[in-house]
């Protein structure tokens, strides 16, 4: 029997986002039924690829046309008055007391009213967040109407794809804990991720939590045929220029490599708010004619800069687990980050990289001391880093896992119904 699935995402499809992109077409080319649905509409000045605009006029986007989103609203509550105030009781009850935050569960159930319809006009029954922020609310809204008005036992169901660590700082404001506990099952990037939703639930919750890896197509990302050249050791961050990416780390680093007489070029992919400051930083310290800022670049010009690269440094205070790094390695990058989250379940240390304590900018420049002066490392360690995403982390492993969960949410569902669980699951 085909899966079909409803896909949410508050902004599809997006640059930002490629690894869903990669996970639907995956999906896909297994023989999964993938409806695509975006909360906001996408810029089309960053639809950079023909997939990528081909995936945008193929996705329903939830707040394309306000009129018809409130006629829509005007309608269900009329004919369906006690199902709509159902599913807005519930709306009223989430997340953070306020009237702000319960206003926009408001607007979130406006959007799940057009989710529900096309939807059931599609056949749909489960639909699948990415992320535990809007599209989750909205995701668990449209179901609580879908089982108001169709039944407990219509098979309407949801789940989402836990990322973090944002959502771990803010556990209230993103209901996460409530969200864990109602959905139907959450789809958990790493175990280190699933460990921490694990804490907020009762055990009982514990087997609805899977790993599903985000995933790279190693054939986009190969290694290049050669990376001898001469000059100094080249090193690339790929990144949003933002206070967690720790970038004001591997400029520090630079500089203490340049008193020690150790010769780099280093290149920033990437854009964000503390663009101005580090580059004020790199002129004030002299670093200019060793550090880039580049700014976005596309997938393709991504590509080109890992090829130029010997070595990929991410120095980050925070993340889940990076696709960045997936790419890097496929690449055959050794890469050099931080002991933090679900890194270390693919950088190990001295086997595909450098694991190291976050906030040490001496320990940056120590391995990349290391990395410069040896070779044969860069390349084993690089290797290695292929490999290690050739057994768990591509698209067709990662795909065929989201498979089997989809699934098995589906058949969960429709074995035990949700009549069992009330309407604290809906």
């Amino acid at each position: 029997m085909t899966t079909r699935v409803a896909y949410l995402v508050s902004q599809y499809p997006a640059v930002s986002h490629v690894f869903i992109e990669r996970e639907v077409l995956g999906l896909r080319a297994r023989g999964v039924e993938v409806h695509t649905f975006s909360v906001r509409k996408p810029d089309p000045k960053t639809l950079h690829s023909e997939v990528m605009r081909a995936e945008a006029a193929a996705t329903v986007v939830l707040q394309d046309d306000p009129k018809a989103l409130a006629l829509g609203n005007a309608r269900l509550a009329s004919s369906q008055l006690k199902s709509y105030a159902k599913a807005l009781k519930q709306a009223l009850r989430s997340g953070e007391l306020g009237l702000k935050q319960r206003t926009w569960q408001v607007f979130y159930l406006a959007e799940a009213v057009k989710l529900y319809e096309t939807m059931r006009e599609r056949g749909l029954r489960h639909v699948h967040a990415h992320f535990a922020n809007n599209g989750a609310d909205i995701a668990r809204l449209a179901v609580a109407l879908g089982r108001a008005i169709d039944g407990p036992d219509a098979g309407w169901c949801w789940s989402f794809s836990m990322h973090g660590p944002t959502e771990f700082e803010e556990v209230t404001a993103f209901d996460l804990a409530a969200k864990t506990e109602q959905a139907d099952g959450v789809a958990c990037i790493t175990d280190f991720t699933r460990s921490q939703l694990m804490r907020m639930v009762d055990p009982e919750v514990w087997p609805r939590l899977e790993i599903v890896h985000m995933s790279v197509e190693p054939e986009r990302f190969p290694v290049p045929a050669s990376r001898e050249h001469d000059g100094p050791l080249r090193i690339l961050d790929v990144g949003r220029l933002v206070p967690e990416k720790g970038g004001p780390i591997l400029v520090d680093a630079v500089a203490q490599l340049k008193e020690r007489g150790v010769d780099v070029q280093v290149r920033f992919v990437g854009a964000g708010a503390l663009m101005e400051r580090l580059q004020a930083e790199i002129d004030r310290r002299g670093l200019a004619d060793r550090i880039e800022l580049l700014g976005n670049r596309s997938q393709e010009e991504i590509l080109e800069q890992y090829h130029w690269a010997d070595v990929f440094v991410l120095p980050s205070f925070q993340e889940g687990l990076p696709v960045v790094i997936m790419e890097a390695l496929s690449t055959g990058l050794p890469v050099v980050a931080t002991r933090i989250n679900g890194i270390g379940e693919l950088v190990v240390d001295g086997v595909t990289g450098r694991l190291l304590t976050p906030g040490r900018s001496d320990l940056v420049a120590e391995a990349i001391e290391q990395l410069a002066g040896d070779p044969q490392l860069r390349q084993r360690l690089g290797a290695a880093g292929r490999e290690a995403v050739l057994e768990g982390y591509t698209t067709a492993t990662t795909a065929a896992d989201m498979q089997r969960f989809l699934a098995g949410v589906q058949q969960r569902v429709a074995q035990q119904g949700t009549a069992d669980r009330g309407q604290t699951r809906a």
